[in-house]
C-alpha cells in the first residue's frame, strides 16, 4: 500500500541538477519499456529522498540523502518543512470536543 508523507513540494527536474551529486535513478512504468520515463517534475518529501509522485515509497528518483544534499534543498532549493507541533496544537485549540 502506498504511504504518503506529511509533507512534499513539486520542483521542476532542472533545479534539482543543479546539485553536483544529483544521480537520478531511471524510472519506468512497464519493467519492459526500452526507454525510462523522465518526469518534468519529481516531488521532494520530508525525509529528503526525491520521488516521481507523491507517495513517499513509490517511484523513488533519488535517495542519496547526505548532509550536502539536504543543505542544497534549504539553500538553493529553500526547502523547509512546517512545524508540524505547532500546526497540531493549532488544530487541537480550535477543535470544540477538547
Amino acid at each position: 500500500m502506498a504511504v504518503m508523507s506529511r509533507y512534499c513540494k513539486a520542483y521542476p527536474v532542472t533545479a534539482l541538477t543543479e546539485f553536483n551529486g544529483w544521480n537520478p535513478k531511471p524510472l519506468s512504468d512497464d519493467k519492459d519499456a526500452e526507454e525510462p520515463l523522465h518526469p518534468d517534475y519529481v516531488f521532494l518529501q520530508e525525509d529528503y529522498t526525491v520521488t516521481r509522485g507523491v507517495f513517499v515509497d513509490e517511484q523513488v528518483v533519488f535517495d542519496e540523502v547526505t548532509p550536502e544534499w539536504r543543505r542544497f534543498c534549504q539553500e538553493v532549493l529553500q526547502f523547509t518543512l512546517p512545524d508540524f507541533t505547532a500546526i497540531e496544537e493549532e488544530a487541537a485549540a480550535m477543535d470544540p470536543t477538547t
